[in-house]
């Protein structure tokens, strides 16, 4: 297992906080103040993290994409020369499915959206999304297996080797720029976007944004999102992640 992802689950929420939880019972008995100062970091950031209000706020921070409205996407032939998909991830050896893998519930988010927009505009597709820890098949194959067996569509182009969202643009580019494919319509979580089109057109695209997912948007709750709910954590910690990624990216691999 790669020590960066090792790293990244112990220093982000909420391994982190978990940590902090830990050192305050370990220091409770020499330094009492500073355990007291550990423990509410830890126990406060979970609280936090676990609330869907304090989650849906954070979401609308991210989400500041346009929405792609329906009406606009039968146009979308003339403003484009592709639709591309960013992978997701991927579910390991699912019994229901014969043992196989399959995208992650993100990616099948993607990818029917991505379907719609590709039968309302006949725009052809592309995937990106390399291995997962090595193993194949990758995400963009898995992607394409998806399209065409639940939506009966070919994806043309998969880039299979990309590991993070600066890769999926620029490997992306490498393979679609040569054939003429320049304005892309890139389809990705709502939250997920702004770094995704930075990236892409970093890499030299023109970028028509296909948000979706919108995390903000939320569902009826008791108490007005005030009660916690054990998925929000993860779904905060996506949105904490990508806060840093859009901060990261441009230091990491800004250009002039």
């Amino acid at each position: 297992m790669p020590i960066r992802y090792i790293l990244k689950q112990l220093l982000m929420p909420p391994g982190v906080l978990l940590l902090a939880i830990l050192l305050a019972w370990w220091l409770r008995r020499r330094f009492p103040r500073l355990a007291t100062l550990c423990f509410l970091f830890g126990f406060g950031g979970l609280w936090l993290m676990s609330l869907p209000a304090v989650m849906q706020w954070g979401a609308s921070l991210l989400e500041r994409e346009p929405v792609l409205a329906e009406a606009q996407w039968p146009g979308l032939a003339q403003r484009a020369d592709a639709i591309v998909i960013l992978g997701a991830g991927r579910e390991q050896n699912d019994p229901g499915w014969g043992g196989t893998d399959q995208p992650g519930l993100m990616a099948l988010e993607r990818l029917r959206y991505a379907a719609r927009l590709a039968r309302a505009s006949g725009l052809p597709l592309a995937a990106s999304g390399g291995l997962h820890y090595g193993q194949p098949p990758s995400e963009a194959a898995l992607m394409a297996d998806s399209m065409a067996r639940d939506y009966g569509l070919n994806i043309r182009w998969l880039e299979e080797e990309s590991r993070t969202t600066w890769e999926n643009a620029l490997f992306s580019a490498q393979l679609l720029q040569p054939q003429g494919v320049r304005r892309v319509v890139l389809v990705t979580q709502a939250w997920h976007m702004p770094r995704a089109r930075w990236c892409f057109e970093q890499a030299g695209f023109e970028v028509i944004t296909a948000p979706m997912g919108y995390l903000s948007a939320g569902y009826a709750r008791p108490m007005g999102g005030w009660l916690p709910e054990s998925r929000v954590i993860s779904q905060s910690s996506q949105l904490l992640n990508e806060a840093i990624g859009l901060f990261a990216y441009p230091l990491a691999h800004g250009r002039d």
